[in-house]
C-alpha cells in the first residue's frame, strides 16, 4: 500500500492545487491529511492564495482518496462543506507490519505520546517541520506543511511505501529513510 501523507494546506488554494498534484503524479491508495485545512490560524501569515472556498471544492473533488484527521484550526463548521470525515482526533494504521498512530500533534506529540509499542510511529503535523527520529519506543515522523513551512524546510509531503520518501511538491525526493534501528 502506497500512502501519502499531508499536512497545514491552511487554505491556500495555490498550495492545495500543488498537492493535488503530486497526489496525481504519486497515485497513492490515499491521501492522509493531518488537519489544518482551511483555515490559517492568528499566528500564521496568510497563505499563497489564501482561499478556503477553493479548498473545499478540491478536496472534495478526491474525497473517496481521503484520510483525515481534525487540526486546531478544524471545527464542526468545516465539516458541514467538507465531503469527508475531518473530526477524528486520530486514526491507526496498519502498514507493512507497523502501527502508526496519525494525528495533528496539538495534543498528542512527542512531549504527550499516545501508547507505542517497539517500531510504532508517532505521525503528525502541526510543527510545520519535516522530521523523523527515534523514539524510546518507536519512531516520530512529521512531514512538514504543504503552505507556511518553518525553520527554512520544504513545501512538503511524505510517502510511505516500502521506505519513507521526504519529497517536496515538485515531487523532488530530500530524504529517504527506512524506519529501522
Amino acid at each position: 500500500m502506497k500512502i501519502m501523507v499531508a499536512s497545514d494546506i491552511h487554505g491556500s488554494a495555490f498550495y492545495c492545487r500543488k498537492l493535488i498534484e503530486a497526489f496525481e503524479a504519486e497515485k497513492p491508495d490515499k491521501l492522509l491529511l493531518l488537519g489544518d485545512l482551511l483555515y490559517h490560524g492568528p499566528r500564521n501569515d496568510l497563505p499563497k492564495e489564501y482561499n478556503p472556498k477553493e479548498v473545499i471544492t478540491m478536496l472534495n473533488g478526491i474525497k473517496d482518496k481521503l484520510l483525515c484527521v481534525r487540526g486546531n484550526c478544524d471545527t464542526e463548521v468545516d465539516q458541514m462543506v467538507l465531503e469527508f470525515p475531518i473530526l477524528a482526533e486520530y486514526c491507526l494504521l496498519y502498514v507493512n507490519g507497523i502501527t502508526i498512530f496519525a494525528t495533528h500533534g496539538h495534543i498528542y506529540n512527542k512531549e504527550h505520546l499516545p501508547y507505542l509499542q517497539e517500531n510504532d510511529i508517532l505521525l503528525h503535523g502541526h510543527t510545520h517541520v519535516p522530521v523523523m527520529e527515534p523514539l524510546t519506543k518507536g519512531w516520530y515522523i512529521n512531514p512538514g506543511s504543504v503552505s507556511i513551512p518553518k525553520e527554512n524546510s520544504n513545501h512538503s509531503y511524505l510517502i510511505i511505501e516500502e521506505e519513507f520518501l521526504f519529497k517536496q511538491l515538485d515531487g523532488t525526493i530530500y530524504k529517504r529513510q527506512k524506519c529501522n534501528r
